[in-house]
């Protein structure tokens, strides 16, 4: 019950707010004690306190992937959701500079990509340092604005996926979003109006001295010059850092397509290494069934051809054994010597030596 969403929460992105932050992350954070003991039953007001309390920020550390503090309240908003407005004064809470952090990775996660460069690009001149935890457990020292140009430009943060985000020259064609505007842009315009307003003062007496005048219209002229490509590099620079940016997804997105490619022609060779070595199990346990069924029909052969010896013996063994009694009965009749009984037999042995005829018993 204390891991379920708030049944109010709207679905982000097509899914669960909770969802955002990856599975085996989400379950380590439902097992630290932290969450059970102390985001257990926190609300959109009794989550500012807990915020406040926060002396870092991090995703997951040590050998087992411990969830740290700022990861755990960041899926108690995920799962209560707190209203816009409350985000909104998270981020601009200038005294708690976690505070601050925590409801712009909030909003990274779960704002629209106007919203996140409407909020999140004041916060560039946020200087103020933070303490971030590394995966060893170590810290380290870090800035805001260090932090905000990570939630904007990479693709994890904190152990998490950030959703993608559209280039801000996309939003500004479309008119979505006005161009950039830089703090610095202001000084410069500042030292123009002072710039002009010298030589709107000084233009009476460059009219006085002629000779004077020549040397100082151009070096006005020359400053002109430089703050303009100052400002012209100025405006510039952030659309270069996004074409370079996209150059180093571009160049990105090659490799891991060019590997992928590579997974895909490795996955073939297996597969036909797999088809080959499946087709010659196939093709041996054809000639072992094959040699099988000569070796049966050879035992098959040679049993009938002894069983055929066998019955012609018999035949002949049949047909010999009449003619083997009527010879005995034959020879019995001539002399009687092999009468069964014996005192016949005795008797007619006798009259045999003495030249008679048995006796006809």
């Amino acid at each position: 019950m204390a891991n379920r969403t708030d049944p109010l929460a709207k679905n982000i992105r097509g899914t669960n707010p909770q969802n955002l932050v990856e599975k085996i992350v989400r379950t380590k954070i439902y097992q630290h004690t932290f969450w059970k003991e102390q985001c257990f039953g926190l609300t959109a007001e009794t989550l500012v306190d807990k915020a406040m309390e926060l002396d870092h920020l991090g995703g997951t550390f040590g050998g087992s992937r411990k969830p740290t503090p700022f990861l755990c309240l960041i899926l108690k908003m995920l799962q209560i959701q707190p209203e816009k407005e409350i985000v909104v004064e998270f981020i601009k809470n200038d005294d708690y500079k976690y505070v601050r952090i925590l409801g712009a990775f909030y909003l990274r996660l779960t704002g629209t990509d106007v919203d996140v460069y409407r909020y999140l690009e004041p916060l560039y001149n946020d200087y103020r340092k933070v303490r971030q935890k590394l995966p060893d457990g170590r810290f380290s020292l870090t800035h805001v604005d260090e932090v905000i140009e990570e939630l904007l430009t990479k693709d994890y943060s904190c152990d998490i996926a950030m959703p993608r985000l559209k280039k801000r020259w996309t939003l500004e064609q479309n008119g979505l979003l006005e161009p950039r505007k830089s703090v610095l842009e202001d000084d410069f315009e500042e030292e123009e109006e002072k710039e002009e307003n010298e030589g709107m003062a000084d233009g009476s007496e460059d009219e006085k001295d002629h000779h004077r005048k020549s040397p100082e219209r151009e070096r006005e002229r020359e400053r002109d010059r430089d703050r303009d490509r100052r400002r012209d590099s100025h405006r510039h620079r952030d659309r270069d850092y996004d074409r370079d940016y996209d150059m180093d997804r571009n160049y990105d997105k090659d490799y891991e397509r060019e590997r992928g490619r590579g997974r895909d022609r490795d996955r073939e060779r297996d597969r036909d290494h797999y088809v080959e070595r499946d087709r010659d199990r196939d093709r041996e346990r054809g000639r072992d069934r094959e040699r099988d069924r000569r070796d049966r029909a050879r035992r098959r052969s040679r049993s009938r051809s002894r069983d055929r010896k066998r019955h012609e013996t018999d035949d002949v063994r049949d047909r010999d054994e009449p003619k083997k009694k009527k010879e005995k009965k034959e020879k019995l009749r001539e002399d009687g010597t092999n009468h069964p009984d014996p005192e016949i037999a005795e008797a007619n042995r006798l009259r045999a030596s003495l030249g008679l005829k048995p006796l006809n018993v």
